[in-house]
């Protein structure tokens, strides 16, 4: 608890490094806090699949000294973070959800890491998440599928494969996380858990240290509560890395100083309305509201023809990360005598048959299906869409041979970014979640818009009731 009388674990990274800077509280008792909520209620979700309980600790008490002597690295010094154990850091295990890789060791520690450590932050552990970081629904058969913090009593997914860095977020085990996105994986398990995400463009934070699965459309992103401190966690992590050539292309747009200018005048589009027609209803509803509260805000709601189906640019993204996927683990995947998750082995087992004429025709495709989208939207600021067709599911009713993914597949085919963020709830008080989806590189446009809509609403204020 503090003076506001919230408790610590409640509240969001800017406010707590308010309180870190000015006396009101100390990076141990933080990490204390956070490390008690993990060791009380990770038995009953399994978000981490390793927990650096000793190693917070000192650095907590090394972060503490540094404040009170005047040498503090800065206003994220003593932040906690979690962090997808498909991502390297040096001397730790990083098994990628397999385990297959049960054993493997990191060699070097990832730039994203890097960049966090180097501000200060502390790696609490790392988050369960789909073998190989290929799948929607979160579930994993060999290392633990975590469980939804929304809905104690049935064991609903997470969503994934950034699974467990939901499950610790949305759970208040973590202030924030890192998740990875390759067709919806940072997008999906923000939605289903009531959370945050920013689906990043491709080069805008390096891969160097992330475990492949598709070279073309793997992007890091922030798993977090709010708008701001997504942008807080972006802005520390996009930028140039030399060993990742594709972030060297573009420059960083700072998205704080326009972040709090509104919306009016900006003209953003709704998806088709072939595009809903298997949504849920309770989501479809949301989705109205949300276009009408963004008009209320200034914002232009317009009609748009798109160029291509949902459904059939999810086929295009598949076969790509089939193709991708299957150089990198095939030979796991390929090998009946493994322990790969049964529902992956399929998913992988996509690209083991794709000649490298079709390959390159896939990509050649996405390219053309990229420059219609950008003519299509040409004029509008961004396409507005659900992030799901759907709530959370219940594990046990999940159809592993179709996808989460019928929004945000599309996305990482144009190589658009995108943002989640909570929109509503259904009557069984589950999290909804709206899209926020930009051109190329214009993740602070994005961050613009989410942070009008969630300065205008609550949704984000919400937490999970059953966990206190």
């Amino acid at each position: 608890m503090n003076d506001s009388g919230i408790p610590v674990h409640q509240l969001p990274v800017h406010e707590l490094s308010k309180r870190l800077e000015n006396g009101e509280l100390t990076c141990l008792e933080l990490v204390e806090n956070l490390l008690a909520r993990i060791q009380k209620h990770d038995p009953l979700l399994g978000a981490f699949i390793d927990v650096y309980q000793e190693d917070a600790r000192s650095t907590a008490g090394a972060a503490d000294m540094a404040r009170a002597s005047g040498h503090a690295i800065g206003p994220l010094h003593g932040i906690p973070v979690a962090v997808k154990d498909i991502i390297d850091i040096e001397g730790r295990i990083t098994t990628g959800g397999s385990r297959v890789w049960k054993d493997r060791r990191s060699p070097f520690t990832a730039t994203l890491v890097r960049k966090m450590v180097e501000a200060g932050m502390i790696v609490l552990g790392k988050t369960q998440t789909v073998e190989f970081a290929l799948g929607s629904f979160g579930t994993n058969q060999h290392m633990g599928s975590p469980k939804n913090p929304w809905d104690l009593k049935e064991h609903r997914a997470t969503g994934g494969s950034s699974a467990g860095t939901a499950a610790s977020v949305a759970a208040r085990m973590a202030p924030w996380g890192i998740g990875t996105d390759t067709g919806g994986s940072v997008r999906i398990p923000s939605s289903w858990c009531g959370l945050t995400g920013l689906k990043t463009s491709v080069g805008r934070i390096s891969v160097h240290g992330v475990l492949p699965l598709s070279h073309t459309l793997d992007t890091p992103g922030p798993m977090c509560r709010n708008v701001e401190d997504a942008a807080i966690l972006y802005h520390l992590l996009a930028g140039p890395d030399m060993h990742d050539p594709k972030t060297m292309i573009h420059p960083v747009e700072d998205p704080f100083p326009k972040m709090q200018h509104g919306i009016s005048g900006l003209k953003l589009a709704r998806v088709p309305d072939s595009e809903l027609e298997k949504a849920d209803p309770e989501n479809r509803e949301a989705y109205e509201e949300s276009l009408r509260l963004l008009q209320t805000q200034g914002a232009e709601i317009g009609r748009v023809e798109l160029p291509n189906d949902f459904e059939e640019m999810g086929a295009h993204v598949g076969l790509i990360i089939g193709a991708e996927g299957f150089s990198y683990v095939g030979k796991y995947t390929d090998d009946p005598s493994l322990p790969v998750d049964d529902d992956v082995r399929p998913r992988i087992g996509l690209g083991k048959d794709i000649s490298a004429k079709d390959y390159l025709l896939l990509l050649r495709g996405q390219q053309h299906i990229k420059q219609s989208f950008l003519e299509a939207l040409d004029g509008f600021d961004a396409l507005i869409t659900p992030s799901t067709l759907q709530p959370a599911l219940r594990v046990e009713d999940i159809d592993q041979s179709g996808t989460a993914a019928h929004f945000t597949r599309p996305v990482n085919l144009i190589e658009h970014c995108a943002l989640s963020l909570p929109n509503g709830f259904t009557s069984n008080g589950l999290p909804l979640s709206l899209q926020i989806i930009c051109a190329p590189y214009q993740e602070a446009l994005a961050l613009r818009i989410g942070w009008t809509f969630q300065n205008t609403t609550e949704w984000h204020l919400r937490f999970p009731g059953g966990i206190d």
